[in-house]
């Protein structure tokens, strides 16, 4: 590409590009498209968007084309790649001016030169470094700061290389400029703080940028530059000078220690000091302002939690840094230190401030939803503070626990509500016992402090005692998994249903975790049901927020989980209202998602009458699992749940229902972690109706399942052939037809031996429903594999079985290969006869397995058999069995496993042996299995 000639067209071009009516936009991109590999467009690209008197959209396209062509064709191996005599060019004439006046384009370029840098430097772009240091120098204040702004994005990119070759080349890059970054950030940081002093503003806030990308180049040359920054004089010279100038350090400094924690070392006492007596001292008062000290916060945490600085249990076992680091930490953190920074904490930055109680009195759930957000710790005080408190008590809790009660115990009894100060203390002592609740197990009889205590705080119902009613709920279901007593739960019960009769918003938030614990009584909380559902439902209408209505939801879910089939008088009202809801959260995927999981418990609690909620549930049960559809990224796990319990609990199939299935293959091809639930859903559809379902279905199955096979996992393996054995036990006389394509590689897979036991006793299960349920298939199969093999095949594969017989743990499955191989007999072909022995052997195993004795009678019973279908009796605590579970039992009802006394099954096979080949010769064929396995099937088979 001529460069002259092409300047004008491509620049006519551009500009088309930059063009909002697509008629000529869209042109104009495919002809950039086309140019992308043409010789020397680059280069006019670099023409266009270093010419100032060009329209600024059009440099800045020219910008972007030209990043954009870095990534594709820089590289000496990439398809159309650049000469390297255009690249040399190009290189050049980035670095020749730095003046750039435009902010946006002066950083796309800096960003484009750090791409070639990552590429090219410092090899075939020695110059580039040395450049660069030379024109941070020059006092044009454009030209400088564009420089210092290609500096800091070539140190950043070349910091974030990791193999070891360019790592080599970073330390000596970092080494060899060190010195003059450290300069550099002291210059731009005087000169700032001259023009402060001097008034001069608008030059301080040049300089104020030119410290901050020198201080962001030193923190890339400290962090990631050396590899021992300790053994650095350079390095730890300039970490001392920081407290000149903490609050522009304290990044580098958080990345310094979480990189670097031994090099660290000899920082930790000044840092703690200067951290701490700012935050936790008069020293700060006036003086620090809020992000500073939630950094200082965040300092003094990361020394406290820093595993590199805690001694192994056995002191003689730690590292010498680690013993010294410790050392420093403990002579810091002495006990009035200690007293003075929880005392702090708790009634000075636990307080509520005036902003937060006004908003509580003007939005209440906005309030709510925002202190119990996900807001970083890092970031927000009250998050940071609170953490920072949770991991000291946690460090030093025996030095802290008798402060925390002694605080605790000044606030016995109640507080009189015109004393704003004293209701804000209490509050604040209150969430630091909750904070410490597992720290502090063994010291605050909590049973008795709710019941003599917390339990009257909640009956106090002037307007200025909610902080504390809130607190207390809070406080108790932080403390509800730790230490709370079964019997004391109606009490519970009680109060936090008055408040929500009181309509106190900020209440329920804890209502969860009286219900979501390990020691929930049903029988406790029945009482309270309707009425506890009746106000959470009615909440969950009136909030506006979100994140208020997934957790109204999720308090819901867990009470309907809890109670299971008891629900069913009082979801009406719910089941009306979802739809609703469901169509108001098109936009809130996070909330749609806490629907799926209240239907996954509404569903489990319904049963059968769940099939009134099809007209609304089924076309979300299609939406979430659709992967064409965008929102399945965030509602298909959910949603595959769903569909699954809707299955379980379904009382037939509807065509609505087996339509849904269609998504089902898009799913099997994403073999994600859901993987294990499409298989569940597979089963419950077989065993819902297993005719119509495979009638439909069982071509685009037996295509997905041999796919799958070609790349899975062993347990995905186990996952298809299960499916396979389900459809064989519900269907022997079609299934093998349906999947005989995946066969041949079972009967092949017990030839070979399989060295999986799981994967082989699930080969000879599907093996053995075929042998036993469809004998004329099986031959079928069995000519047809010695066939392609050239061989004699069920030698083998009784063989095979025999001695794999142990992999097999399931005792159906036991039962299964007794009666399939059992079923061989009675035969006058030589093979079968030549196994007999194993066949014995493995019958008198399955034998073994399932008849247990009546010590009255001394008779044997096999234990497997079912003559008739009982509805279990559930106890209070247990889950009623779904739909599915009633279908699993009928179908067990004509399962052979079930039905078929193995003893009987082995007594008449041995029978019609005998009489097929004679006495003498039934005798001989006897006397090849070994004689103490013949006396224990004599002695099974006595009584026939």
């Amino acid at each position: 590409m001529d460069l002259n000639s092409a300047s004008t067209v491509v620049l006519q071009v551009l500009t088309q590009a930059t063009s909002q009516d697509t008629a000529v936009l869209k042109p104009a991109e495919e002809q950039l498209k086309q140019w992308e590999i043409q010789p020397g467009f680059y280069s006019v690209l670099l023409n266009i968007f270093t010419n100032h008197t060009l329209d600024v959209n059009v440099r800045w396209l020219a910008v972007l084309y030209f990043k954009n062509g870095i990534d594709r064709y820089w590289r000496r191996v990439a398809p159309h790649a650049l000469s390297e005599e255009e690249k040399s060019t190009l290189r050049a004439g980035l670095i020749t001016n730095f003046n750039e006046p435009v902010n946006q384009i002066a950083t796309q370029i800096s960003v484009l030169i750090a791409k070639v840098a990552r590429l090219d430097c410092p090899r075939q772009w020695p110059e580039l470094i040395p450049t660069l240091l030379e024109s941070v120098k020059v006092q044009d204040d454009l030209r400088q700061h564009r420089a210092l702004l290609t500096f800091y994005h070539v140190t950043k990119t070349l910091a974030s290389k990791r193999l070891a070759a360019d790592r080599k080349l970073f330390y000596d890059l970092a080494s060899g400029i060190y010195s003059f970054a450290c300069s550099l950030w002291n210059h731009h940081t005087d000169t700032f703080l001259q023009q402060i002093f001097t008034g001069d503003e608008a030059a301080a806030t040049n300089s104020l940028e030119r410290t901050l990308l020198s201080l962001k180049v030193l923190r890339k040359l400290t962090v990631h530059g050396f590899v021992e920054p300790h053994r650095n004089v350079e390095v730890m010279v300039s970490d001392r000078c920081l407290y000149l100038h903490i609050c522009r350090w304290f990044m580098k400094l958080l990345d310094f220690l979480d990189q670097h924690p031994f090099s660290f070392t000899p920082l930790i006492q000044r840092s703690l000091e200067f951290a701490v007596s700012y935050v936790f001292t008069e020293a700060g008062e006036g003086v620090a302002f809020e992000r500073f000290i939630v950094q200082c916060m965040n300092f003094i945490k990361m020394i406290v939690k820093n595993y590199a600085y805690k001694p192994s249990k056995r002191f003689e076992d730690s590292s010498p840094e680690t013993l010294e680091a410790h050392k420093i930490k403990t002579s810091f953190f002495t006990y009035p230190t200690l007293m003075e920074i929880c005392r702090r904490l708790v009634s000075h930055y636990f307080l509520l401030t005036e902003e937060e109680l006004t908003m509580w009195e003007e939005d209440p759930e906005g309030f709510t939803v925002e202190e119990t957000g996900g807001d970083s710790w890092k970031y927000s005080l009250r998050p940071c503070t609170e953490v920072l408190f949770i991991d000291i008590f946690h460090e030093y809790n025996q030095t802290l626990t008798p402060v925390l009660l002694e605080m605790v115990h000044s606030l016995q009894g109640p507080t009189n509500v015109e004393d704003t100060n004293a209701l804000l203390i209490k509050d604040a002592v209150y969430n630091a016992v909750g904070l410490a609740a597992y720290e502090l197990f063994d010291s605050v009889d909590f049973d008795q402090w709710f019941k003599n205590q917390l339990l009257a705080e909640l009956q106090v119902s002037h307007n200025r005692y909610k902080p504390i009613r809130r607190r207390v709920i809070w406080l108790i279901g932080q403390w509800i998994s730790v230490k709370f007593k079964s019997d004391m739960r109606p009490m519970l019960y009680e109060a936090i249903r008055n408040l929500l009769q009181d309509q106190d918003l900020v209440f329920f938030f804890n209502f969860c975790s009286p219900v979501d614990d390990f020691e929930f009584r049903t029988d406790q909380f029945l009482p309270y049901l309707e009425s506890m559902f009746t106000l959470l439902f009615q909440l969950l209408q009136e909030v506006t927020e979100c994140d208020t209505k997934m957790h109204v939801l999720h308090v819901l879910s867990c009470v309907i989980e809890r109670v299971n089939i008891q629900i069913r008088p009082y979801v009406g009202c719910l089941v009306q209202y979802l739809p609703l809801l469901w169509k108001q959260s098109e936009e809130h995927n996070m909330l749609r998602c806490a629907i799926l999981t209240t239907l996954i418990h509404l569903i489990q609690g319904l049963g059968a009458d769940s099939k009134n909620l099809y007209p609304f549930l089924l076309p979300i049960i299609q939406l979430s699992t659709d992967v064409s559809q965008p929102p399945h990224v965030y509602l298909l796990e959910d949603g595959l749940e769903l569909w699954l319990v809707t299955l379980e609990n379904s009382p037939c199939l509807t065509p609505e229902l087996l339509r849904i299935f269609q998504n089902m293959s898009a799913l099997l091809e994403l073999s994600s972690e859901n993987l294990r639930t499409c298989f569940k859903i597979i089963n419950a559809y077989i065993f819902l109706s297993s005719p119509e379902f495979l009638q439909m279905y069982s071509g685009d199955l037996c295509r997905s399942f041999c796919e799958l096979l070609k790349d899975i996992t062993t347990e995905g393996q186990v996952q298809v052939l299960k499916v396979v054995e389900t459809v064989l036990k519900v269907n022997p006389a079609l299934g093998p037809q349906m999947f005989q394509p995946l066969l041949p590689s079972v009967f092949r897979g017990i030839i070979d031996g399989e060295r999986y036991p799981v994967v082989m006793s699930t080969y000879l299960g599907v093996i053995g429903r075929v042998l036993l349920q469809n004998a004329s298939f099986f031959s079928l199969l069995l000519s047809q594999m010695a066939c392609e093999c050239g061989q004699e095949l069920l030698g083998n594969m009784i063989e095979m079985w025999v001695d794999r017989m142990d992999n097999i743990t399931q005792p159906e499955r036991r039962k299964l290969s007794a009666l399939a191989l059992l079923s061989l007999l009675p035969s006058d072909n030589s093979v079968i006869q030549d196994k007999f022995c194993g066949i014995i052997n493995i019958s008198v195993e399955g034998l073994h397995d399932v008849m247990t004795e009546d010590p009255e009678t001394r008779t044997y019973k096999d234990c497997m058999l079912m003559s008739h279908f009982e509805e279990p009796k559930v106890t209070e605590d247990e889950e009623p069995p779904t739909e599915q579970d009633k279908r699993k039992k009928m179908l067990a009802l004509k399962d052979p496993v079930h039905t078929v006394s193995l003893q009987q099954f082995v007594y008449e096979k041995l029978k019609a042996q005998q009489e097929l080949l004679g006495e003498q010769a039934f005798q001989a064929l006897m006397e090849t299995v070994d004689t103490e396995i013949v006396t224990q099937l004599q002695e099974f088979l006595q009584g026939f």
